[in-house]
Order: C-alpha cells, then structure tokens, then sequence
C-alpha cells in the first residue's frame, strides 16, 4: 500500500513539473514560431500554431535592417565584462565576510541586498548625468560598469554562501604554511569554489545579458547590446509582430544555447554546499 501511495505520489509530482515546464517554455516557443510567420499570421484571430505558410523573410529583414553582430557583440563585451569585474570585487569581498565576519558583517550583507529593492528607475537621472559628464554615455565601459554595480550585491551574497561551507581549517594550515592574502585567495579558496564560482559566473552573464532597463536608457546605437535590438522593433506606427519575435529569438538564441550546455554545472554550483 505504502507502494502504491508513493508511486502515485511520484506520478503526480512528475505531472504537476512537466506542467510547470510546459507553461515556462511556451512563450518562448510561441515566439519562436511567430518569426516564422507573415505580418498577417502573426496578428491571425484566432491564432494559428502550426498550420501557417513558414517563410524566413523575417530573419532577412531584420539582419538588413540592423547589425546583429554588432549588438551581438556587445552584449557579450557587457555580459562577460561586468560579471569578470563583479568576481574580482567580490571574491575578497565574500572571502572577509566568510573567514573574517565582524559583528556587523550580516548588516553589510543584508544592506547589499536591500539595494535591489530599490526602483532603478529611482537612480537613473543621477547615474544618467554622472555617464553624460564623464563621457560614458553609449559606450561599453559605462555598460560594464553600471552592470557591475547592479550585479555586485548578487555575486557577494551567492559567493559569501559557498565561502562559508568551505573549512576554514584549510586556509588556516595555507597561512601556516606561509601563503600570502593573496595567494591564499588564489590558490586554496577559488580552487575550493570553483562550482560556485561557476555558477556565480553563469548566473550573473544570463541576468547582465537580459538586462534591458539600463541599456535601453544609457545606451543609443554605438554600445547598444541585443535588448535594445529588439526594442528598436517597437515604433510609432505599431509593433511588427513577426519581425520583433525574430529579432527576439535572435536575441534569446545564444543565451538559451549557453544555459543548455552549462544546466549540469549551474545546478551542481547553485547545489553546492546544500548536502553535507
């Protein structure tokens, strides 16, 4: 009997996720197909799934239209970049906060947190005119820095996390040995860490690359990444329903492949420490 309820209870787990999944990854494929559609069955009522007249002229358009490689790369100048920044700032950053904590180190931690309560809209004007002064408006430096900044409280708590399972036994013996702060840092922690560290990483190049807030305000053409590409589809005259879903899933494409082929690591690092 206690068989049957738990095969039962399996069952109905393995439904309620593949329904879960489902509802996750249909618009995703909704958009997909919609690329593959004319104007006019993109904006069909009732709309069609499958049975439309498939045609590419979206993908031609839209690579005509703008420089996908351009907005391609800087997206990827802006992902890496930031997240490289924000592991270097943050790994002594967590590493003082784990191996060194104070009686104030969770109030510093929980104030790193707090500043992603806050609206970005709310410190755009300042941030705005302080990029216009020093000249990094439109520019990938500006990206990689605001970025970084947004990211930080992230990255430190994420790494503070797998720090504090690490045995703080280990570094002592580093520091007996006669390893400096740095190499210490180095060669014992980061080797130690690298699941999450990794998983930090992955983490942290998804969210910078779908960041569409701070670029679409302090960007215009030069440093604009993919999410201003695909706004540049929304215009006065009306959305272009097919045209902005392939320019969308363009956009998508490389950060879904990378999440496919890293799932293994990402999970093993957003895991680590869980089971002891």
């Amino acid at each position: 009997m206690a068989r049957k309820v738990s095969t039962r209870r399996k069952l109905v787990m393995s439904a309620i996720a593949w329904t879960l999944g489902i509802l996750i990854f249909f618009p995703i494929l909704w958009t997909v197909l919609t690329s593959f559609k004319s104007e006019g069955d993109a904006i069909a009522s009732p709309p069609v799934f499958l049975f439309f007249h498939w045609t590419t002229e979206n993908y031609a358009e839209v690579q005509s239209r703008s420089d996908y490689v351009l907005h391609f790369w800087n997206s990827v100048v802006m992902s890496l970049g930031s997240t490289l920044l924000g592991l270097v700032i943050a790994i002594p950053a967590a590493w003082a906060m784990a191996f060194s904590p104070t009686r104030r180190t969770k109030d510093v931690l929980m104030w790193m947190l707090s500043t992603k309560m806050m609206p970005p809209v709310g410190a755009l004007i300042p941030i705005y005119l302080i990029f216009r002064d020093v000249g990094l408006l439109d520019t990938r430096i500006g990206l990689v820095v605001v970025l970084t900044l947004i990211n930080l409280p992230i990255i430190v708590w994420m790494l503070y996390t797998y720090f504090k399972e690490i045995p703080g036994e280990i570094l002592e013996a580093a520091r007996m040995d006669g390893a400096s702060l740095a190499k210490e840092i180095v060669y014992v922690l980061t080797p130690m860490a690298i699941p999450g560290i990794a998983s930090t990483l992955l983490l942290n190049i998804i969210l910078a690359w779908n960041e569409a807030f701070w670029t679409l305000n302090l960007t215009t053409s030069k440093a604009a990444p993919l999410t201003t590409f695909i706004a540049s589809y929304s215009s006065p005259e009306g959305l272009f329903y097919a045209k902005l879903s392939a320019a969308s899933t363009m956009a998508i494409a490389p950060i879904l492949i990378l999440g496919w082929f890293s799932q293994k690591q990402l999970v093993r690092g957003l895991t680590f420490g869980a089971v002891k």
